[in-house]
């Protein structure tokens, strides 16, 4: 029998907002249960900062400028094959709930069918953001009519899911539920926990890059914290509604956010940066294919999540996706070769960036931005020695004593931009800066 599916998506939640990755508030019970019983991806990174252009890869497998939609407000192409259309296209019935983020920016609420990737049911808003608020949620249905949902946010999306998994159907289902939480509310830029739960979370405790760096996190943490913990509320909320409906062991399950939160510390706002607090996010799968209790290791991309999911599912991978399935590695009949542990990241909107990111190194290159898919030169920006600054405060780029590893860095970004069709562009060299430190390599 064919597994259900179920996408539990996140909006800017950092990876150290769960406990099983040190966060000591109790915020995600229900996470780091089925971290435990299920497949934790400990490493994984979003391949684009941004809340648009993180969806569209994660909808069609491929990186930003592949798929087209390189910085928010550029719609999905509609023609492209997408993971909804490849689980319809296997016998699925197909669910979108919540945020979208993939229409023109005019459509801020209401979305054309032609513009929602392929999902036949669909309760949802372009930008959620935008035609909701904390105790205000307005999505649209199927037929473009306004729908106000009762609740907080987070659970009026999660009533809705449960409903749409409760109703009877004879195909299994592949359902995308995608939250606002924890973003911020863009009109108060603030983060609008629920009742209650703000104050239990201030001042209680802070992630060592933002106590170096401060930012916003003083004002802001106990409010994100709070929506966090509603979040694992939720997801235990779903959790118990497929055990009850006898349907949990059968229901492959992907929990992952979009990007992460820097808090106003690396720019004036809270992403877009190659840092891992931009990059770096939580993320589980369960279910059919995932038992065991695994804590996988190497490093891992959003762009391969669309892939491992079809993978799982037992569908043929369309050739257009660029990410690769993880399923055989994470069941241990292939093992990755220690030169292809790296990720990399696209950004745009603050800056044309792109960056490559090793279990011990992160190198970026940066240009201005332009309203374009790339620019015609980049610059060298940080480097970071994640072994001996994991809060990446103290950039090395320039540094003659890490000229080695720089230059390795850069060629070994510049071949994966090139495999996944970027044109080459020149990238200019830091300046110099002299130190006591002796040369180091790679390896």
């Amino acid at each position: 029998m064919q597994p259900n599916v179920l996408v539990f998506f996140t909006d800017q939640q950092r990876w150290d907002s769960t406990g099983v990755h040190g966060n000591p508030l109790g915020l995600t019970p229900n996470f780091d249960r089925l971290c435990r019983t299920g497949t934790h991806l400990v490493h994984h990174f979003t391949c684009q900062p941004v809340c648009g252009p993180a969806r569209a890869c994660l909808q069609t497998g491929t990186y930003a400028t592949q798929n087209g939609s390189y910085n928010n407000g550029v719609p999905l192409n509609p023609d492209l094959p997408t993971i909804a259309k490849a689980f319809a296209g296997a016998g699925y019935d197909t669910g979108y709930i919540g945020k979208w983020h993939l229409a023109a920016e005019e459509n801020s609420g209401a979305v054309p069918q032609e513009n929602r990737g392929g999902y036949d049911y669909w309760l949802a808003s372009n930008l959620l953001e935008m035609t909701s608020d904390a105790y205000e949620t307005r999505v649209y249905n199927n037929d473009n009519e306004e729908v106000t949902l009762p609740g907080y946010r987070v659970d009026a999306l999660t009533d809705a899911a449960i409903r749409y998994i409760a109703a009877p159907r004879e195909k299994p289902f592949f359902l995308f539920t995608s939250y606002l939480e924890p973003h911020h509310q863009n009109h108060r830029d603030d983060y609008p926990a629920p009742d209650g739960y703000e104050e239990q979370y201030s001042q209680r405790w802070t992630p060592a890059d933002l106590q170096a760096l401060g930012g916003s996190s003083a004002r802001h943490l106990g409010g994100y914290w709070g929506m966090v913990k509603r979040l694992d509320e939720a997801f235990g909320r779903v959790l118990d509604a497929l055990k009850s409906l006898g349907i949990l062991d059968n229901t492959i399950i992907l929990f992952t956010s979009d990007h992460g939160c820097h808090f106003k510390t690396r720019a004036s706002e809270y992403k877009r940066s190659p840092h891992d607090s931009s990059l770096r996010v939580p993320t589980l799968l369960h279910g059919p294919g995932f038992e065991g209790g695994r804590s996988f290791q190497p490093l891992t991309s959003l762009v391969n999540l669309p892939a491992t999911l079809l993978d799982a599912a037992g569908i043929d991978v369309p050739d257009s996706m660029t990410g690769k399935s993880l399923l055989a590695e994470i069941r241990g009949d292939v093992k990755r070769a220690e030169g292809d542990d790296f990720i990399i990241a696209q950004i745009s909107g603050a800056q044309h960036g792109r960056a490559i990111r090793t279990r011990r190194w992160k190198y970026s290159v940066s240009a201005e931005w332009t309203q374009t898919p790339r620019p015609e030169s980049y610059t060298e920006e940080f480097l970071y020695d994640l072994q001996a600054d994991p809060h990446e405060l103290d950039n090395l780029i320039g540094r003659e004593s890490f000229s080695d590893i720089t230059e390795e860095l850069r060629e070994k970004l510049t071949a994966k931009l090139r495999e996944i069709g970027e044109p080459e562009v020149p990238i200019r060299l830091a300046p110099a800066r002299h130190s006591g430190q002796r040369k180091i390599s790679l390896g």
